[in-house]
């Protein structure tokens, strides 16, 4: 399997950025995690290898893009904390870590801890969102209010119709209607756009030919 192209490596935010050493890319994404250009150039840095790594344990290509993306948001987690001085700092007698090193280390967790579902239940698309914008979306999921939340994940994870989610919704107890799971569908997709950072809806967003609700980005 061959790594795939991702179109965010010519974009001008995230091609200002690569004369960065790594270390400055990891200590720009920590001071200012409400831009996401740092972790993106990262991410464009190093995804070959971390594709190429996962691509050899992985049999279906389904699976190999679901568990890159996976690894890729237990990266994007596991960086804000991340100390490359560590090891030194203690006195540790062993070579200087690297950012590459440790993503290496942290690809190689993933693949051998991560279950994979049937690639059937696997709703995942690497064409439709990008590792960082997913990681992005994901984080903004969180802050959603519930309601918003659960709807939006249902029609964009599963497909499902105002009608469905609203009959769904109705068995679980909730009194709600066709039309108010438009509405509040509507207004998941807007609070949703607006907790992204300002660069991420830059990067991912503007050259979208359709509208924010139907990427698809918000399948996993």
């Amino acid at each position: 399997m061959q790594p795939p192209n991702f179109s965010e490596s010519n974009h001008p935010l995230v091609k200002s950025l690569f004369h960065h050493s790594d270390g400055e890319l990891l200590t720009l994404f920590q001071r200012h995690p409400e831009q996401g250009k740092y972790f993106t150039a990262i991410f464009c840095r190093y995804s070959p290898i971390v594709y190429s790594l996962i691509s050899h344990a992985c049999k279906s290509p389904v699976q190999a893009d679901y568990l890159f993306a996976l690894t890729w948001r237990h990266i994007y987690y596991e960086l804000r904390g991340l100390d490359l001085r560590e090891n030194q700092e203690n006195g540790a007698n062993e070579p200087a870590l690297t950012l590459q090193n440790w993503l290496i280390n942290m690809t190689a967790l993933c693949v051998n801890s991560v279950e994979l579902p049937p690639v059937e239940s696997i709703h995942y698309s690497l064409q439709a969102a990008s590792p960082p914008l997913w990681c992005y979306i994901q984080q903004a999921l969180e802050v959603l209010p519930a309601l918003a939340r659960v709807v939006v994940l249902m029609a964009e994870t599963f497909q499902w119709s105002e009608s469905r989610i609203a009959g769904y919704l109705q068995a679980e107890g909730d009194e709600i209607t066709p039309a108010e799971i438009k509405r509040v569908l509507k207004e998941g997709h807007h609070l949703l756009e607006k907790e992204l950072p300002v660069d991420i809806r830059e990067i991912y967003l503007d050259t979208l030919p359709t509208e924010f609700g139907q990427t698809s980005a918000v399948k996993a």
